[in-house]
């Protein structure tokens, strides 16, 4: 049946008048089923136990000051002002079971509050629930990508200085250095730093706790696997993971003194890999400096014109062709194309980081005091590994397995989850004595949110 014109438009010759009243309705319908989430696995109880033995204080307890920060970030604020916008919705009371929520200044003094020792209830409450998940899963293997990544701060921020910062070289900041899940996406472990210090700095501490970490948890028999930029070849580094019985893959920096150089100008002959590709292998090569032997595989990657990457490699006449070159170090059994594959995988970790900085508001520092600033850190890792169960219980779907080793579900970014579930909007009613939660939303919303109702029933 064709339409008329007139059929599409609708007439809206005068402006609507604006009132304001109190009304049960909410713009974000979907955190009624988050907070049965939370009830499910019962984070209540959880914080209570572990900030049980850290001294906080405060008039409002540790797990309502948890809500109120997490709902915050889930409805998308990302500074503690943004409270004053969301405090009288009825569904975020709800979420954070409060009758008043706390105001930012409030929020403020209670993050400030932490210490570095009480910094390690967050730990141990993230740990809690990283492992279970990773229970769950039955996962086959743990690969883990350590990376650092840059927040830029104000400049009267507690142990901000400048640092390493490419894009802003001369803004403080801080470095946090974190442990990336590859098969989940979850962040194991995350320690903020200041920002003039190198990428390893204290990496090989951080590694070795988050090992003993994962022994304790999850037995010696899964393998564990480490994957790391040339930032964090060292011999402390490796020798560590060796000695747990782990697996890493580092890429091998150009430095003069490991003598790479040298005997990648006098090399005559490559191995073909795909897509014009080369490689050979150097299964003893002695370092001189460690007085140990690595086994090293030598890529080389064919580009169009000369790029930044491969200035310092400045091997072959223009006539040969332009090449960008790296080197893997590894103790994994891994032939060399399975192995450039594995180490590609590492890219994943890149749109994580992206999500937590973009959307759990990783990148905000609340105040100017430096663990307030980290445990706000913490609670946007706690939150986004809280939103990791949440889906692989309701709405991951398996992705079919790949030599990189990334993601092994189906995942939903914290953006594409606000827009599909989170903000929709509602009303509170009482029809019959009892609450409601009404919704008037497009018909794949609704098969949305009755699947995700009935696999959380189902798990109760």
């Amino acid at each position: 049946m064709r339409l008329s014109r007139a059929d599409f438009y609708s007439p809206c010759k005068s402006f609507l008048k604006i009132e304001f009243a109190r009304q049960d309705i909410t713009a974000f319908g979907g955190l009624e089923l988050m907070r049965r989430y939370l009830a499910l696995i019962d984070l209540g109880r959880r914080v209570r136990s572990v900030f049980a033995r850290y001294e906080i204080g405060g008039d409002y307890r540790s797990i309502d000051m948890i809500l109120v920060i997490l709902v915050l970030i889930l409805v998308g604020g990302r500074r503690l002002d943004h409270l004053n916008y969301v405090s009288e919705d009825p569904l975020v009371k709800r979420f954070c079971g409060l009758i008043r929520l706390p105001r930012e200044r409030s929020v403020a003094r209670w993050l400030k509050r932490f210490t570095q020792q009480s910094l390690q209830a967050w730990v141990e409450l993230n740990s809690q629930i990283v492992y279970e998940a990773i229970a769950k899963q039955s996962l086959a293997r743990l690969t883990l990508d350590i990376d650092g990544s840059v927040i830029t701060t104000g400049g009267s921020v507690e142990y901000a200085v400048r640092g390493f910062n490419p894009h802003h070289r001369k803004d403080p900041s801080y470095y946090p250095i974190l442990a990336h899940l590859a098969q989940t996406g979850h962040i194991l472990r995350v320690k903020n730093r200041p920002g003039n210090v190198h990428d390893s700095n204290g990496a090989k501490q951080f590694i070795g706790d988050l090992i003993e970490d994962v022994r304790a948890r999850v037995g010696k028999a899964l393998p564990l696997e480490f994957r790391m930029d040339g930032a964090f070849f060292h011999r402390e580094i490796i020798e560590r993971i060796e000695k747990s019985k782990a697996f890493y893959a580092i890429k091998v920096p150009f430095m003069k003194w490991l003598g790479l150089v040298s005997v990648i100008r006098e090399r005559q002959r490559w191995h073909g890999l795909k897509d014009g590709m080369g490689y050979f292998e150097l299964p003893l090569y002695y370092v001189e400096a460690w007085k140990r032997t690595l086994r090293v595989v030598v890529y080389r990657k064919p580009v169009h014109h000369q790029t930044q990457k491969n200035y310092q490699l400045d091997l072959f006449d223009p006539e040969d062709g332009y090449f960008e070159y790296s080197a893997v170090t590894t103790n994994l059994d891994l032939g060399a194309a399975a192995l450039w594959d594995f180490m590609a995988g590492r890219g994943a970790q890149e749109k994580t980081f992206a999500e937590l900085k973009g959307q759990w508001a990783l990148d905000a520092v609340p105040t100017n005091h430096y663990c307030a600033n980290s445990a706000w850190q913490q609670i946007a890792v706690l939150g986004h590994n809280l939103l990791r169960n949440f889906q692989l219980q309701t709405l991951a779907t398996p992705k079919p397995r790949s030599r990189k080793r990334t993601y092994g579900y189906l995942l939903h970014s914290l953006k594409t989850i606000r827009f599909k579930l989170i903000h929709q909007p509602a009303r509170i009613l009482k029809p019959q004595g009892y609450s409601v939660l009404r919704f008037s939303v497009a018909s794949p919303v609704r098969k949305l949110i009755e699947s995700i109702e009935d696999k959380l029933k189902s798990a109760a």
